[in-house]
């Protein structure tokens, strides 16, 4: 029994002095510290990086025109018949082999809302009557091909040297209600631009000149065809590419000159 026993003598005591295990207990403290003030500054970066991806959506569109390849041209067509010319030239494109020189055709459109019999309803119609926008390379045949399509009456501008439009006039005419980004503050709700018209009874006349103040036609004068008072609005003539264009707006759309 006594080979078992352990003797107390055997067993060594270690002590720690007091300044020791405060230093110890400081070093554990610090290195909490110093992990939480890491964590921080992670998620601070990261904070910072998502900030710098907000991406401003009108840059982001004309980048996006910028890159693609072709001009952009505008071709007259008859009036109502928009849609269908778009179809014609597709159909051309193909059967005459010409993906390499025209890349697309595009109407733009435009959703308004129009009071009938007291009722507002929703109506997506062509923003610009009688014209198309068509994306290509000009050429001798890609011309003829865009020329002689059923339904198109010429080229703007030169009949056989039409000029390409700049990057702006394409963007007000395919991209009017996009909105700059609001930055770091408005991330995650950009919007269209677009806000409800303020409705107000102004007097006009058939044949008054007036100054459009709102839409792709902004700071444009226009003449008054026909005035609308159940519906609080005007078709006014617009002059575009020197031709006049009708053209619907609120009365609250345009000013007097």
């Amino acid at each position: 029994m006594e080979a078992d026993e352990t003797h107390l003598d055997d067993v060594e005591v270690v002590e720690v002095d007091g300044a020791d295990a405060d230093l110890v207990v400081d070093e554990a403290d610090a290195d909490v510290t110093a992990d939480a003030d890491d964590a921080e500054s992670s998620d601070e970066a990261e904070s910072s990086e998502e900030a710098a991806e907000v991406i401003d959506p009108v840059a982001e569109f004309k980048a996006t025109l910028r890159a693609k390849p072709g001009e952009w041209f505008v071709v007259h067509s008859y009036a109502g018949y928009e849609n269908r010319v778009k179809a014609n030239l597709e159909t051309r494109i193909i059967s005459l082999n010409m993906e390499d020189y025209i890349f697309e055709i595009d109407v733009p459109m435009e959703e308004v809302t129009e009071i009938k019999n007291g009722q507002k309803k929703l109506v997506r119609r062509v923003r610009m009557p009688g014209y198309v926008l068509v994306r290509m390379d000009l050429t001798d045949a890609s011309w003829g091909a865009v020329r002689h399509t059923p339904g198109v009456t010429g080229f703007v501008g030169n009949a056989h040297q039409p000029i390409p439009l700049t990057l702006d006039e394409v963007y007000r005419m395919l991209a009017p209600d996009l909105a700059p980004a609001a930055g770091p503050a408005g991330a995650g709700a950009v919007g269209t631009g677009s806000k409800p018209k303020e409705v107000r009874v102004v007097d006009f006349e058939i044949g008054e000149s007036v100054t459009v103040m709102e839409g792709p036609f902004e700071t444009l004068p226009a003449t008054i065809s026909e005035i609308n008072p159940d519906t609080q609005k005007l078709k006014v003539l617009v002059s575009i590419f020197g031709r006049e264009t009708p053209v619907e707006v609120s009365f609250g759309q345009v000013a007097k000159i």
